[in-house]
Formats: structure tokens, C-alpha cells, sequence
């Protein structure tokens, strides 16, 4: 590197998370990254004990010469070095909430198994949250030196085809696999021993890397991690920005303190800029706030973001989850940078030309439903009694075809159309089951706090009800008296005016109750058929008459089997409707 270009070097921040099931040995990986890049390539460089290593909650940082590939993007060298960014998500519900967070900026995963255990539960997750969020990956078996020394390239082989088999089905198919001892003897043993396996590594992630799609357009939004004031300043907000840009003098709002504030100035690579943009990881000093009050957050152009109560969301299954998916069931929801539980009611298109109840689920083959990516409040919806199995596969990429109503137990902060995840994080953390249950896109927020009156209305989700009873007795020509449709107690002026169909044909409209028992009369308006009067006189006959012998006998006789004559009812009953009406179309 010339001195000229040193003092203006310009570094490329690419983003490596590094995801893995607990002690699977990920921060002792970042750590040695860390540490074996900063000593081995750096020496020789003057600022190398200025980029050194930054490791701080969770974000350690290291910097290598600009591998060959990038330097031929675009005929023209962009960047002096590479910097790469170590995305290390600690726990597991901080995992989700991290990977989610940061979903938009994460250009490589290193997904860090125990060469020992194999691939664990957390292990499948880290897995499911990469193909939702990532294009690539490296599979990093660590802890090698656990192995005895004389059959450890042969368990090295097995569990590196293991794991191509474990990933042939992902969009991960055919991802490099390297083995590695980050922390030889355990964390707690000493230091000297040099980590194995770390250059190759390194040489790996340079080789992986490529030039990311960054875009300075849109609102600003960043996901800050750490804040902490400089007397005399002002406040510093470290983190990264996951959309959008952000300038010197820029005012920003920091929405959780539903409070704006001025930037001041803005560091990168501990070099004074002014200005960031999508995937930069930058320190932005902004006047004087209390840090603790944002230990973590984001924060956005104002006015940005939107405070929600309940929200539309397109709706997949994950292929692992082995529960049901039920309306009325409570899931962990994780939305923009928070996890938060809320109750979902599932719909769907009603099948095309089908009168069938919405609850009927069919195979994919006969699967009649139209694919539609847009959700819209114009059209009419059918409720679900829960996810209907054989839409949805894990990551499969066709537009989805069930939405969900996510109602908040405390109001979220996020952007639009971001990535929601769904799961059940009380499951038990060892026991063998996928937790993340669905995944989806933010399409309609309701910032209403009385959503229920003001919004839901609107959203034409129904119910197929069907009711059946039967002809007790024939008025006249035009009128019946029809029983067990409605119970005792039922507001029968609610139905009046709906049309009903008899078993043999004709059709009718309920005119109104008839005595105090829920019976009720019909007019058939085109009156009843002479068969159907036949019918009906026979069977009141017989009702009549009881066990009677006599000249009825051969009259009757035919009929010994007849049905009585079934009145049906067909409606649609609005789920968020206040009125309840019925609608038949």
C-alpha cells in the first residue's frame, strides 16, 4: 500500500455472523480471528496497532490486504483493505433478535459446530435463520484438538460429509467446511497454545468474500449496541447502520426516548468521517443524552418508523417445527430489533370456485388456491382454524399464499416490509425441536392503539357457516314451518331475509319466527312442488297417525324409509364485523 493511499486508505467493512449452538466455542473463534489476523499481517503496517482488536460486545473487527477478487470488481480498485466485521451472536433468544436485527447487513455466515457433538439443535436453527437471511456460508468444525490425535483426520472427514448431507437440502449445498481448533485445551486453559487451523480460516473468509450490495438510499435505520457519553462531547451510539445513510449535522431519532438529536460526528475504523452508509459499522457522537436509557436500540430518520399494535403479515411455515400452527395460539414474535409475544388468527384466498368451509386443507397437488404476493384490503379473505399444511415448505421461495393478524401484547417499533420471525422460545432449550415456528414480511402495521374498532373492520376475514334443519309442515303452497335450525334462545331476526334451500329443490326465504321454540316460516316464492307436498303431507301423515294400521298402509308403505325434508342454510359470518351480520353471496 502506497503512503499516499495509507493516509487515505479506504477499507471495506464486510460482515461476518458467526452463528453456533451454545459452547460451540464462538467467541473463542472470533477472538483468535481476531488476534491472528492483527499479529500476522499487520506488523508491517504502521497502523496496525490502531485497527488492532476490537473486540467489545460481541463485535470484534480485523483487517487483511484486499484479496485478488475484489481487486478486478469493476476493472478498478475501490478499497485498500478488507475489514472484516465479527457479527457474534451470545444466547440464543439474543441470537434470533441479533441475526433478525441485523439480517439486512450480514454478507457471509460462519456457522461454528462442535466437531464432537455434530450439528444440535441451535446448530439446525443458526441454520433455518442463515437461509432466511444470508446468500453464504462456512462451516467451521471447531475444537479439533478434542480429537485423539491418531483418528482425528478420519473424524474430521466423517462429520464434514455429515454436515454436506445436513445441508444438501439448503441453499448451502456444496458450502466450503474447515476444520479448526480455536482454543486449544478449553477456555481455561492457558494461552500459549496457538489456535490451529486460524490462517487457513482466514485465507477461507478472503477467498468468501465479494463485493456486497450496499445502498445509501431510504430512511435511515442503524441497530445500536453500545452507548456510553465522553464528557464535554456528547453521547456515542456505536453500531450499525442497516439501511440508508447518515451525514454530520444530520438530526436523527432515537425512537424508544421518542427523542431527536444533531450528529456531531461519526467514526469508522476510529478515523473521523463525514458520512456512513448501509453496512458501514461506525461510533456517531449526537448531543447529550443519558446512555443509559438506550443500552440497545435503533435509530432512524424521524418520523421513520412506526409504533405497532397488530399487524397483516405474509406467513410461511418452517418445514422443522413440529408444532401446530393454531389461530388463537400465542408466539414469540421477532419484528425490526424486538421480540415481543403476540396472538395470531391465520387466513387465507378462498379456493377458487369451492364452497367448501376454509378449514378443509388439501394436498399440494390439488391445491387450488391462486399465488398472490400482495395483500390488499379490498378483497375477501377466509379464516383458518390453523396454518394450512402443504403451502409452505422451510425457505421455499414461491409467494406466499396465507397471511397472518398479528395482535401485540405491547406495542413494536420497527420499519416496514422487515422480516418476521415466529417462534416458541419457552420450548426447552435441550430438548430436540426446531423452536422457530413461521417467518414472513411486515405488509400492513396498525399504529391505532384501538385497532380492534378503527382498523380491523376492514379486514374481511369470514367464516363458512352451514346450518341444517327440518320442514315440520307445509302452511300452504307458498309457506313451511321448519324446525332445529336456530335454538330457543336464537334472534331469529338476525336471519330473516336470508335464503335457505330444501333437500328437493326449491329455495326459499325465511320470513320470521313462528311461536316461541325457534320454529320459523319460509316462503317459497315459486311454491312448493306437488312431490314435495306429497312428501310432506306423507310424512305428517305418518307422524299423525303413529303406528296406525289400516287403508293407509299401502299408501305409506314406500315411504317407510323416507327422509324428512332438510332445510339448509348457507352464510358468511365477518370475523371483525361489530354488526355480526350474515352475508350470503
Amino acid at each position: 500500500m502506497s503512503e499516499s493511499a495509507d493516509s487515505r486508505s479506504k477499507t471495506l467493512n464486510f460482515n461476518v455472523g458467526v452463528l453456533g449452538h451454545v459452547d460451540s466455542g464462538k467467541t473463542s473463534l472470533a477472538r483468535a480471528l481476531s488476534s491472528t489476523a492483527s499479529t500476522a499481517a499487520f506488523d508491517k503496517n504502521p497502523q496496525s496497532r490502531e485497527r488492532g482488536i476490537t473486540l467489545d460486545l460481541g463485535f470484534s473487527s480485523f483487517t487483511v490486504d484486499l484479496p485478488d477478487q475484489l481487486r478486478d470488481s469493476g476493472g478498478q480498485q475501490q478499497y485498500d483493505s478488507l475489514q472484516f466485521t465479527l457479527v457474534d451472536c451470545p444466547g440464543h433468544a439474543s441470537l434470533i433478535r441479533t441475526i433478525i436485527g441485523g439480517a439486512q447487513i450480514i454478507d457471509l455466515m460462519m456457522l461454528v459446530v462442535d466437531v464432537v457433538k455434530g450439528v444440535q439443535t441451535q446448530t439446525a436453527e443458526c441454520l433455518l435463520i442463515g437461509e432466511l437471511t444470508c446468500q453464504r456460508m462456512v462451516v467451521v468444525l471447531n475444537k479439533i484438538d478434542l480429537l485423539p490425535p491418531n483418528k482425528r483426520q478420519n473424524a474430521i472427514e466423517k462429520m464434514t460429509k455429515r454436515m454436506h448431507k445436513t445441508l444438501e437440502s439448503t441453499r448451502f449445498k456444496d458450502c466450503p467446511v474447515i476444520a479448526v481448533a480455536a482454543k486449544p485445551g478449553g477456555p481455561e486453559a492457558p494461552d500459549t497454545e496457538e489456535p490451529q487451523g486460524v490462517p487457513e480460516l482466514i485465507q477461507l473468509l478472503k477467498k468468501q468474500s465479494y463485493l456486497p450490495q450496499r445502498d445509501p438510499g431510504g430512511d435511515l435505520l442503524m441497530a445500536v449496541d453500545h452507548c456510553f457519553s465522553i464528557r464535554g462531547q456528547g453521547t456515542v451510539m456505536t453500531g450499525t447502520i442497516l439501511q440508508g445513510s447518515l451525514a454530520i449535522n444530520d438530526t436523527v431519532e432515537i425512537p424508544a426516548l421518542k427523542v431527536t438529536k444533531k450528529i456531531k460526528s461519526v467514526q469508522m475504523f476510529r478515523k473521523p468521517v463525514l458520512r456512513a452508509m448501509q453496512g458501514d459499522r461506525i461510533g456517531v457522537c449526537v448531543t447529550q443524552f443519558d446512555p443509559k436509557l438506550l443500552e440497545r436500540g435503533v435509530v432512524c430518520t424521524p418520523g421513520s418508523l412506526r409504533t405497532l399494535y397488530a399487524a397483516v403479515i405474509s406467513v410461511r411455515k418452517i418445514g422443522y417445527f413440529k408444532g401446530s400452527l393454531a389461530t388463537h395460539a400465542k408466539f414469540h414474535i421477532t419484528v425490526g430489533h424486538e421480540t415481543v409475544m403476540a396472538r395470531v388468527t391465520f387466513f387465507g384466498l378462498p379456493a377458487v370456485g369451492a364452497s367448501e368451509p376454509p378449514s378443509v386443507t388439501k394436498s399440494p397437488a390439488s391445491q387450488t388456491y391462486p399465488l398472490e404476493e400482495h395483500f390488499t384490503f379490498d378483497r375477501e379473505y377466509t379464516y383458518q382454524d390453523e396454518y394450512a399444511i402443504g403451502l409452505g415448505e422451510a425457505s421455499s421461495g414461491s409467494d406466499p399464499e396465507q397471511w397472518a393478524l398479528l395482535e401485540f401484547e405491547r406495542p413494536v417499533t420497527c420499519p416496514s416490509l422487515c422480516l418476521v420471525i415466529g417462534s416458541k422460545l419457552d420450548t426447552d432449550i435441550h430438548a430436540n425441536a426446531c423452536r422457530l415456528a413461521f417467518q414472513g414480511r411486515l405488509l400492513q402495521g396498525f399504529e391505532d392503539k384501538n385497532y380492534a374498532e378503527t382498523a380491523l373492520p376492514r379486514l374481511h376475514i369470514y367464516k363458512s357457516k352451514q346450518k341444517e334443519g327440518q320442514v315440520e309442515r307445509v302452511t300452504d303452497d307458498y309457506t313451511v314451518i321448519g324446525r332445529n335450525l336456530f335454538k330457543k334462545e336464537t334472534n331469529l331476526q338476525l336471519f330473516v331475509g336470508l335464503n335457505v334451500t330444501l333437500s328437493t329443490g326449491e329455495s326459499g326465504v325465511i320470513e320470521g319466527g313462528f311461536g316461541q321454540s325457534g320454529k320459523f316460516k319460509i316462503r317459497v316464492q315459486e311454491g312448493l312442488r306437488p312431490e314435495t307436498k306429497q312428501i310432506l303431507s306423507s310424512t305428517s301423515k305418518k307422524k299423525g297417525k303413529g303406528g296406525s294400521k289400516g287403508g293407509q298402509a299401502s299408501d305409506e308403505e314406500p315411504k317407510t324409509d323416507s327422509q324428512p325434508v332438510s332445510i339448509h342454510l348457507h352464510f358468511k359470518r365477518y370475523v371483525f364485523d361489530p354488526h355480526k351480520k350474515m352475508v350470503q353471496s
